[in-house]
């Protein structure tokens, strides 16, 4: 039986067997505190790349330590962090599934930090987080090379594309937002300015044939928040600067206002779709996905080209092998190890 969910995709150099993504999810457990993967990490992605996943993008992995959410998380700001990233990279790459990593800055969502910055001086609501410092231009102009050497070490620990995360009201959403940027240099004039200046610096440290992924969230839930056209026209401007695929989700800016997120599965894809059509651009979609018959349609539909699974691959590692099971794909990838789990199929 033919099942769209299982068929190949290729994008510039990079070619993946099916069409779902392991969507970055952070751990918080990292030991040491020193942004470096550990044990639980090498397990926890190598066991979703047996599972069956086309590609898994690696949890949040910041820039620098003070832009960590937590200092729990990962970060890549450091040559010593490399082969930690390498270990699982290359672990990955043996169980025939692609392997990239979302890099990112929290801004004023850096919980940790003694004192987070921001586009501008206004704390993300909530009692844990702090007032955070207006950057400077030239800081500005600092973070935007600490991507780019953060892209670099990521290029040399063995990664199939970059993601950059310019969603959930991190550093990227925060310039690209009227609700977070009330700056008056050129960084407020034009929303999209650090985000492009972002994606230029990554795209010079990365090999012509990687593409580049931008996780966008397509609109706000706060009052006042921005909507999908606004998004739109983000991503235009993204995809002129360099963006290959964008990754869509929604909403993380702030408590939501008159307008709630969707809670249903699917209620994310039709901004995929929007985005999709009026870029003519690879999406994935993501939010709630994890009943097979309903990624597959999203597929089969045209609503996006990839559709990552987050919360349903917390809960089941082999979820692409299931999803393969209940769509009647055959054949199925089993390894050997496992076959006789499956008495009724064939490697």
């Amino acid at each position: 039986m033919s099942v769209q969910l299982f068929s190949s995709f290729t994008v510039k150099g990079l070619e993946l067997k099916n069409r779902i993504v392991m969507a970055p999810m952070c751990q918080y457990s990292v030991t040491d505190k020193d942004g470096k993967p550990n044990d639980w990490h090498f397990v926890h992605y190598l066991s979703r790349a047996v599972g069956g996943a086309g590609l898994i993008i690696m949890e949040m992995t910041d820039v620098n330590p003070n832009g960590r959410i937590t200092d729990f998380d990962l970060g890549l700001w450091s040559d010593d962090q490399i082969p930690a990233f390498s270990r699982i990279i290359d672990g990955v790459h043996t169980h025939g599934a692609k392997i990239g990593i979302q890099i990112a800055h929290a801004g004023r969502k850096a919980e940790d930090a003694e004192t987070p910055v921001a586009p501008s001086a206004i704390p993300f609501p909530g009692a844990r987080y702090k007032m955070p410092h207006a950057l400077a231009t030239d800081e500005v102009k600092e973070i935007v090379t600490l991507f780019a050497a953060t892209a670099r070490r990521a290029v040399r620990a063995g990664v199939d594309t970059i993601e950059l995360h310019g969603a959930h009201g991190y550093l990227i959403h925060q310039f690209q937002s009227p609700l977070t940027n009330k700056r008056d240099d050129e960084y407020g004039r034009d929303f999209a300015r650090f985000g492009v200046e972002v994606i230029q610096a990554v795209k010079k440290e990365m090999p012509a044939d990687m593409p580049l992924l931008f996780r966008i969230s397509a609109v706000e839930y706060a009052d006042g928040g921005y909507d999908i056209d606004h998004a739109i026209a983000l991503c235009k401007t993204y995809q002129a600067a360099g963006v290959d695929v964008f990754h869509v989700s929604s909403g993380g800016e702030g408590p939501a206002g008159m307008r709630k997120p969707g809670n249903y599965p699917g209620y994310q894809v039709p901004f995929a779709r929007a985005i999709r059509e009026a870029l003519s651009v690879p999406v994935i979609a993501v939010g709630m996905l994890e009943e097979p018959a309903l990624a597959e349609a999203v597929v089969c539909n045209g609503d996006a080209d990839l559709v990552a699974i987050a919360r349903g691959m917390l809960r089941d590692p082999y979820w692409a092998t299931r999803a393969a099971i209940n769509l009647g794909h055959d054949p199925i990838n089993i390894p050997i190890q496992y076959q006789r789990g499956y008495p009724t199929r064939k490697s």
